[in-house]
């Protein structure tokens, strides 16, 4: 198993814009892509301008294939201005 954690900062006001973006990019991972187990969005109400990703992936293959498709490119594509910070983690699992 491969997880991948997304922390953004937003602009102000952009959220609104920007989750229905990140939603529709989740929903087609997990639906389209045979490698992605999970793609969560969470977000806290009083902090709307931070979103949190959480996502599994078979393996680093199955995140590399992620960032190739036509929906991730669409997204990264769209929310360029959206972004005041971004910072992308990964972590291999180490016990069974």
């Amino acid at each position: 198993m491969f997880a991948v954690t997304v922390s953004f900062t937003l602009h102000a006001g952009a959220a609104e814009s920007f989750r229905p973006l990140i939603e529709a990019n989740a929903r087609a991972s997990v639906e389209t892509e045979e490698g992605c187990r999970r793609f969560d969005v969470c977000t806290d109400p009083s902090r709307p301008d931070k979103v949190f990703l959480y996502e599994l992936y078979d393996d680093e293959a199955a995140f590399q294939a992620h960032m190739t498709t036509a929906h991730f490119l669409a997204f990264d594509g769209a929310i360029g201005e959206m972004v005041a910070d971004k910072t992308v983690l990964t972590f291999a699992k180490v016990t069974p």
